[in-house]
C-alpha cells in the first residue's frame, strides 16, 4: 500500500516513486537495452507505482520515450500518475527551456508534466530566464508544478522567490551513507518550508554498506537492508525517494518498504 506526502498546495506524492535512471540507456540512448527497460516499467505499473521520475538527460531522451510506450502499452490512465521529469543546464535559457519541455512531452506522448526541474546548477545560468518560460509553462497548463535538482540553499531561495507559485521539491542524494544535505542545512530547511526533499540513490546504486545495527534492525523486520534504508528515508517528514530496480521483487520490496514503521530505537542506531 503507498503512503504519500500532501503538500499545502494540495499535491499529493506518494512516499516511494521509480526513478528511471539506467531506462533506455545511461548517457546515450542504447536500443539494446529496450527489452529489458520496458519489461522493467511495466512491472513497476503492475505492482502499483504511479510516480515515475525521468529527465531528457536520461539516455539523451529514450528513457523518456520508452516511459511513455509503457504506459500506453500497459493502459495505465495518464490521470493516475504523476509523471516528473528534468530540464538540462544547457538548455535553461527562456527559449530553450520551452522547446526542452515541448521535447520532453512529445516523447512522452504526454500533454503535461505533474513536475518539472531544473536537473542541475550552471555556472552563470540565466535563472530569471528559466523561470519565465518555467512559470509560462504552468501558466499554460504544460506543467503543474516545478522544482529543483541539486541545488544548494541560495539557489532554493532565488528559486523560490522567482518562481510565480511553489517551489514542491529539491532532488539531491540522500541515503544512511550519504548526508551531505543534512549536514548543509537542505533537510531542515525543506521541512519547515513544506518542500519534498526528493532522495536519489537512496541505497547508494546498490552499492549500500551494510553494518551490524542494519542488518538487526532487517532481521526483527524480516526485510532486507535495502528495505531499511528506505523505510529510514521515508519515515522521516517531506521526504519522498525514487529507488529503480529492474527486478520485480526488488520493486516489490522497494514499494512496501514504506509500510515498515522503525522504533525511536531504531533511528537513532541509523542515525
Amino acid at each position: 500500500m503507498q503512503t504519500y506526502e500532501t503538500l499545502p498546495s494540495g499535491l499529493r506524492v506518494p512516499k516511494i516513486g521509480f526513478g528511471t535512471w539506467k531506462i533506455g540507456g545511461g548517457n546515450s540512448a542504447d536500443s539494446s537495452l529496450d527489452d529489458w527497460s520496458l519489461a522493467a516499467l511495466r512491472s513497476a505499473l503492475a505492482l502499483g507505482y504511479t510516480h515515475f521520475d525521468t529527465a531528457e538527460m536520461y539516455a539523451n531522451g529514450h528513457a523518456e520515450e520508452l516511459l511513455g510506450r509503457a504506459v500506453r502499452e500497459t493502459g495505465v490512465e495518464r490521470e493516475s500518475l504523476l509523471i516528473t521529469s528534468k530540464v538540462t543546464p544547457s538548455n535553461l535559457g527562456y527559449k530553450s527551456v520551452l522547446r526542452a519541455c515541448a521535447s520532453s512531452l512529445r516523447r512522452l506522448g504526454m500533454d503535461y508534466l505533474d513536475i518539472y526541474l531544473i536537473h542541475w546548477p550552471a555556472a552563470n545560468m540565466p535563472l530569471e530566464d528559466s523561470f519565465r518560460a518555467l512559470n509560462q509553462l504552468v501558466a499554460e497548463g504544460k506543467v503543474r508544478h516545478i522544482g529543483v535538482s541539486n541545488f544548494d540553499l541560495p539557489l532554493l531561495r532565488r528559486s523560490q522567490a522567482l518562481c510565480a507559485t511553489t517551489i514542491v521539491t529539491n532532488q539531491v542524494p540522500y541515503s544512511l551513507g550519504d548526508r551531505s544535505y543534512v549536514k548543509n542545512g537542505m533537510l531542515a530547511y525543506c521541512q519547515e518550508n513544506d518542500i519534498l526533499l526528493t532522495a536519489y540513490s537512496p541505497v547508494e546504486e546498490g552499492q549500500l554498506k551494510n553494518s551490524p545495527a542494519l542488518s538487526a534492525i532487517a532481521d526483527a523486520h524480516k526485510a532486507t537492508p535495502q528495505q531499511i534504508a528506505l523505510a529510514w528515508l521515508v519515515q522521516q517528514p517531506r521526504v519522498i525517494t525514487i529507488p529503480m530496480s529492474g527486478n520485480p521483487a526488488h520493486q516489490a520490496d522497494n514499494l512496501t518498504a514504506g509500510e515498515i514503521v522503525l522504533s525511536e530505537e531504531e533511528c537513532a542506531l541509523l542515525n
